[in-house]
This record gives C-alpha cells, structure tokens and sequence, in this order.
C-alpha cells in the first residue's frame, strides 16, 4: 500500500537540512530503486523552488510499504529527524487516484 509521510520542520532548519541532506537523499535513492518511490520532495518556506535562506517548511514522501508499522518505522529512521530537523512527521495510507 501506498503511504504518505508528511514531516513538518523545526524553524530555522535550513543548516540542519543541508547537513543531514546527502544521508536522506540516499535512501530516496534506494526507494526509488525498489521501485517503491511514487514521489518526495520538500516545501519551500517561500514561493520559490530555490528559497535560499528562507529554506524549507517540511517534507513530503509517498512511496509503497508493507503496512503502516513499515511506514513509520522507515520514517522514524530518516537522517532529518535524527538532525533535528523534523518538529513532527505524520504517516498515513495513501490512495493514489490521479494520474
């Protein structure tokens, strides 16, 4: 089943992003190479894809788990929380409808 794991930041997360960054995005990598990636990214503080300073609000993951403990697990495990950059992180089942 699909997941969606919706992490917001702490404020001024920016420094702590950037230094945990190359960790998260490795295991994006390996997701994706599963096969179970459907997409991530992260929410801009500003209207901008380069928000510069201003950095970022949260995160979105959706990608495919075994079940809902998987999920969170493999939430809980991500190098951003470990840097203290996530204040919460939400997992919940995902229905994908469109496209």
């Amino acid at each position: 089943m699909l997941y969606a794991i919706m992490s917001t930041d702490v404020p001024n997360s920016l420094d702590k992003r950037l230094l945990a960054r190359p960790d998260h995005l490795k295991r994006l990598q390996d997701l994706q190479e599963l096969g179970r990636l459907v997409l991530a990214g992260p929410h801009p503080a500003i209207e901008s894809n380069d928000p510069g300073a201003a950095g970022f609000t949260g995160s979105l993951v959706v990608a495919e788990f075994e079940s809902l403990d998987l999920a969170q697990q493999w939430a809980d495990a991500d190098p951003y929380n470990h840097a203290g950059v996530y204040a919460s992180v939400i997992v919940k089942p995902f229905k994908k409808v469109f496209p």
